[in-house]
């Protein structure tokens, strides 16, 4: 039996107007489209054919003026889709290429078409059709480009459907899906291989795209669990600001609300957790913003302390914008997302959270990995959650590793493509510090040694202790300034070993051997005061380590434990110049060596140029 024209239209209708479509594409194909009086070929695979009138309903209500014809062949199905179409305004032109000697309208077809583009019109081609072969252009698109001397539009269209066992597999679409519309850049009077590759390109992304956006049943169970989570979530958040870890006046940031308002533009969001990926992600924020003066960069934090940070920047408030990242609630993420609406989202290093990465790809905003960072430890837990791991560095639009061992993990994981583009620490500017404040701990300091233990885990401050007090009985002035990880240990560092502490005011002496700087974000200072540091993090425990390159790069010689996992290819890189202690003892006799030189030469890369060039290329394409 076949079906009338209305009821294939009714059918189309409904599925094209239900499906939740995502357009996005090239900012110069979108002026070009709609353009009035500015004609243009607009071509896409006939897979596709089906879904094309999804352009018209997306463009004639943005530009009323424009008037879309399209190439469709002179047999009963090309009559019957141009009955199809013909209602919504979309007028087809028929006719195709000779075969055999047998004349099907291809130059009428072709001079009408001429003359529709010289009128302004968008003319649409299938360049593999009516017959194929299929995702091979023939002459038709790049002749009526050449001729008419236009651009060609290349698209990729995708959405749920079926796809019927024709020549070409096209796609028919069902109603209440997902859909994606991409439109590449204008070529002028391509050539085959060059439309070709386009179209391929914009389809393969389109039905990824699409694939993405269907939640499967990771995504449902990871959804209910922030939705069941966020009662339990609205408490911890009340804990953390008893406790002085949330700012009141924010506190609603965590659930995407607040007082903002969109500023009008381009927007980028950047996310970095806390002060390390903050001071690393700065340069990057700098370079994108120097490069396109129009753009605004949403910066989100998960700390207080890199707030303080971003909020430190000449820019804050104006060209950057602070915000706290929402938790992963499904409701929480809608406000924000629909708030900001941003082009494109930066994580940096390990910040992985699979609803915020599916609510991104949902909305077709490509998630980038900048300085991606994957331990042992945490690549065996995502790899216990295969599938949904997978699914997840899939949606990734790319992963920039910081060397070959995260590059290997993320493969593993799924992800692509990665790159291996350096260390981003290793553009990052020296860490800030109070320049009064270091002038006046100097002039009350003299000329004494000063030993900094740095980011101390607990079981480390006892072996370092141990160490300095073996060194002071060659450096009898030798002063310990004891900077633990986390702040809130310092009333229980300092009662057990019966410090002097910044937080409570108190100052060193020239008698006092070991001094408890348990404050934040003042790292930068007491590293500009050191003779030399220890890196904690490194000698007991887990481990893993700190960034070795913000004392080198001040010129502070440097030792770290020998448990620096994480920070495996960094320590290649200045393994001539850091050194490596493995007890107590060794920590002694270097304390108690000559001062060593540091080689400061070579610890600046140009990781930023790469990084910035290679995500504006992904959000403008």
């Amino acid at each position: 039996m076949t079906l009338s024209p209305r009821l294939l239209r009714l059918w189309l209708g409904i599925c094209l107007r239900s499906t939740r479509w995502q357009v996005s594409g090239s900012p110069r194909a979108v002026e070009t489209l709609l353009t009035p009086e500015n004609g243009v070929v607009v071509a896409f695979w006939h897979r596709s054919l089906a879904l094309s009138p999804a352009l018209w309903f997306w463009a004639r209500p943005l530009q009323p003026r424009l008037a879309l014809r399209f190439l469709v062949s002179r047999n009963p199905d090309g009559v019957l889709i141009a009955k199809i179409v013909r209602s919504w305004g979309i007028i087809g032109i028929h006719g195709s290429s000779s075969k055999k000697g047998k004349d099907k309208g291809g130059a009428v077809a072709l001079r009408t078409a001429l003359k529709e583009i010289r009128n302004g019109s968008i003319v649409g081609i299938t360049p593999d059709g009516p017959r194929g072969p299929a995702e091979q252009v023939q002459p038709g698109a790049i002749v009526l480009s050449r001729l008419a001397g236009c651009a060609v539009v290349p698209l990729g269209m995708a959405c749920t459907s079926l796809r019927l066992p024709s020549w070409d597999g096209l796609a028919f679409p069902l109603p209440f899906g997902r859909g994606a519309l991409i439109m590449g850049e204008p070529l002028f009077q391509p050539d085959a291989p060059t439309l070709q590759t386009a179209l391929n390109t914009l389809s393969s992304r389109a039905e990824s795209s699409v694939r993405h956006r269907q939640p499967s049943v990771s995504d449902r169970l990871w959804r209910m669990a922030g939705t069941l989570l966020a009662p339990a979530l609205t408490v911890m958040l009340r804990v953390r600001l008893h406790k002085g870890r949330e700012l009141p006046d924010r506190l609603r940031e965590r659930m995407g609300l607040g007082r903002a308002h969109r500023p009008a533009g381009r927007i980028l969001w950047l996310h970095a957790a806390s002060v390390g990926e903050t001071l690393c992600a700065l340069p990057l924020a700098e370079a994108l913003l120097d490069a396109r003066p129009e753009l605004t960069l949403l910066f989100t934090t998960a700390t207080v302390t890199g707030s303080e940070i971003v909020a430190r920047h000449p820019l804050s408030g104006q060209r950057i914008l602070h915000r706290f990242i929402p938790h992963d609630v499904p409701r929480w993420l809608r406000r924000f997302l629909n708030l900001w609406q941003p082009e494109g989202a930066i994580f940096v290093e390990s910040e992985l959270w699979p609803g915020i990465i599916a609510a991104c790809s949902e909305r077709d905003i490509p998630v980038m990995l900048v300085n991606g960072r994957l331990s042992d430890r945490s690549s065996r837990r995502w790899n216990r959650l295969h599938g949904p791991a997978r699914r997840m560095m899939s949606r990734l639009s790319w992963v920039a590793a910081r060397g070959p061992e995260d590059a290997a993990r993320f493969r593993t994981l799924g992800a692509s493509p990665v790159y291996e583009d350096g260390d981003l620490k290793q553009d990052a500017p020296a860490l800030p510090y109070d320049e009064a404040e270091y002038d006046r701990l100097k002039s009350l300091l003299t000329e004494r040694p000063i030993f900094v233990a740095a980011s101390t885990h607990p079981g480390e401050e006892e072996l370092v202790l141990q160490a300095a007090e073996s060194a002071r009985k060659s450096q009898p002035d030798l002063l310990t300034i004891l900077v633990p990880r986390h702040p809130a240990r310092g009333a229980e560092l300092a009662e057990r070993f019966n410090l002097p502490r910044r937080s409570a005011g108190e100052d060193p002496t020239q008698q006092t051997p070991v001094w408890l700087a348990d404050t934040l974000g003042e790292l930068g200072l007491f590293y500009r005061l050191a003779n030399r540091c220890f890196l904690g993090n490194s000698l007991t425990g887990k481990g893993g380590g700190h960034n070795p390159f913000e004392p080198l790069r001040l010129g502070v010689p440097t030792a770290t434990g020998p448990k620096m996992e994480n920070w495996r290819e960094a320590m290649a890189t200045v393994s001539d110049t850091i050194h490596t202690v493995n007890d107590v003892e060794c920590l002694t006799r270097w304390l108690e060596s000559p001062l060593p030189p540091v080689r400061t030469t070579g610890l600046q890369r140009s990781v930023v140029s790469v990084l910035r060039d290679r995500i504006l290329r992904t959000v403008e394409r």
